[in-house]
């Protein structure tokens, strides 16, 4: 029952009851398994670029750089830092904790080398100055992680990733959001030297965003001989999803008030919707490595990105062909061609003596948003993997796919999950203009069958939360995708503190 008081929240949010109703029905019926086909691999799904033609995707993109091909960078850098500290966490709220496991990892190597992290000057004008940094015992580093990760000492425990140090640069240490911008400096200049970057951020720390950003802004733009272009949007409202109780009846807060929880990073597809740029780079937050490690993530970035447009020029062709009566057949021979050949679509009922159904059908299957995706050498690192995937109609298309989405009861499937040779580092660039310039609506390319559904819980009460489909995952399920093979020196994610004191995290 939707109350005036629910119709009122539903209002401010800019949800409709048809939404909330949709998704009730969705918690019963649940989502159904992605149906993998086989892995996608080296030459059957998976391009691997050859030394010999790096230079020319380089090229084809500096070119296109040149003529005024608009680029930007997008960046997801909502999430609070939280499961970053996770063992820290463990270890100030455990008195057990810290009085067995002090000489213990992770906490051992966290002591011996607390001033390897580049938020070590930071903390140490924290501390009480009786703590003998020389000599951590276990009531100091009960304190130093304390102040490392509470409100009234750094307050790295709520803050985003993108506003930790992560690196240090001599003196000076540097966060991940300025790594994001030195990148930029490398591979998304345009011909007036402009580096477009776009956050997605939280409304709480959006200042905090805006203060650092004026405060490095004139540095980077002068070190590089560049114009920072940079803009900030937070997760709309209307993409939260209502939590429900286990017999999937809404979920009700202590007052009486309907709860909605954020809709995961699939909802970002509406503020990549809302760009205006021909060609978007997406990468994670934590993604990133000091500046004296970027050439390799500058070269790949100008490599997918060159591939890309090579693959938008046939495709942007072949569409165009189709709609002149004079190169009409050529576009149809082409169309059937790239279709069997680069995207292992059944061509057999396809014929040029039957003009109408054949430009039909091809114009359908090519004019589409295109992305293509990095994909690294799995070394076991969690994440996404590239696989062919039967969709609904019967068609069979390259997808990233995440375990939760396969059926663990079905043995054939996680053989085919297991057996997988890469995965999906989120390493990405989208092109997203169709043949005659005009933006895609891509809320349009939507699998919404492929979110997830969690259990989580509430001041200790259980409820089911809702995931939309993922931003690279079933957001993106029906564009046209092209898979990569990228370095393992392109994917260097920060996903707890520990990480920071890998070898490609810590100065030169």
């Amino acid at each position: 029952m939707i109350s005036d008081k629910d119709k009122q929240l539903l209002s401010k949010k800019d949800i409709s009851i048809d939404k909330v109703s949709s998704q009730l029905e969705q918690f019963k019926s649940g989502f159904p398994f992605s149906k993998l086909i086989k892995a996608a691999t080296i030459s059957d799904g998976i391009i691997a670029v050859h030394d010999d033609k790096k230079a020319d995707f380089v090229n084809i993109y500096n070119d296109a750089i040149k003529n005024d091909l608009a680029p930007c960078k997008f960046v997801p850098a909502s999430g609070a830092a939280t499961r970053m500290f996770k063992s820290l966490f463990e270890y100030i709220q455990n008195v057990d904790l810290q009085a067995s496991k002090f000489d213990e990892e992770p906490y051992k190597t966290f002591n011996d080398r607390l001033s390897d992290f580049a938020f070590y000057n930071d903390l140490k004008t924290l501390l009480d100055s009786n703590i003998n940094l020389d000599n951590i015992d276990a009531t100091a580093l009960h304190s130093i992680i304390s102040q490392l990760l509470q409100a009234d000492g750094l307050d790295y425990g709520k803050l985003p990733k993108g506003l930790l140090k992560f690196h240090a640069n001599g003196e000076k240490a540097v966060t991940p959001f300025e790594e994001h911008l030195r990148e930029t400096a490398g591979y998304s200049l345009n011909n007036k030297r402009n580096g477009k970057v776009h956050y997605t951020v939280s409304p709480e720390h959006h200042e905090k965003f805006e203060a650092l950003l004026s405060d490095v802004k004139q540095k980077y733009e002068s070190k590089y001989n560049t114009k920072f272009d940079v803009s900030f949007s937070y997760q709309k409202p209307s993409t939260d999803t209502i939590a429900a109780n286990p017999d999937n009846t809404p979920f009700r807060t202590e007052n009486d008030e309907l709860l909605f929880r954020p809709g995961g990073h699939g909802a970002l597809i509406e503020n990549l919707n809302d760009l205006k740029d021909d060609i978007i780079f997406i990468k994670n937050i934590d993604n990133v490595v000091p500046e004296h490690l970027q050439a390799d993530t500058i070269e790949y970035k100008k490599i997918l990105a060159g591939l890309l447009l090579s693959k938008r020029e046939t495709i942007h062709g072949i569409l165009n062909n189709l709609e002149d009566k004079r190169t009409i057949k050529e576009g149809i021979q082409a169309g059937i061609q790239f279709l069997k050949d680069e995207l292992q679509i059944d061509t057999s009922q396809l014929s040029v003596d039957d003009l109408a159904k054949t430009k039909q059908f091809i114009h359908e299957r090519l004019n589409r948003p295109i992305r293509v995706c990095g994909m690294v050498k799995n070394e076991g690192e969690p994440g996404g993997g590239p696989f062919w995937v039967e969709q609904s109609d019967g068609s069979v298309t390259l997808q990233v796919v995440e375990g939760a989405q396969i059926d663990p009861s079905d043995s054939a499937q996680q053989d085919i999950l297991n057996n997988s040779t890469h995965f999906n580092p989120v390493d990405l660039v989208c092109f997203v203009k169709d043949y005659k310039g005009q933006k895609f609506n891509l809320l349009d390319y939507i699998d919404h069958n492929t979110g997830f559904i969690s259990e989580k819980t509430q001041n200790g009460k259980e409820l089911k939360a809702l995931e939309l489909p993922g931003l690279w995952n079933g957001a993106m399920a029906n564009w046209l995708t092209f898979f990569v093979e990228v370095p393992i020196t392109t994917f260097n994610p920060v996903k707890t503190v520990m990480d920071l004191l890998r070898p490609q995290h810590q100065p030169q």
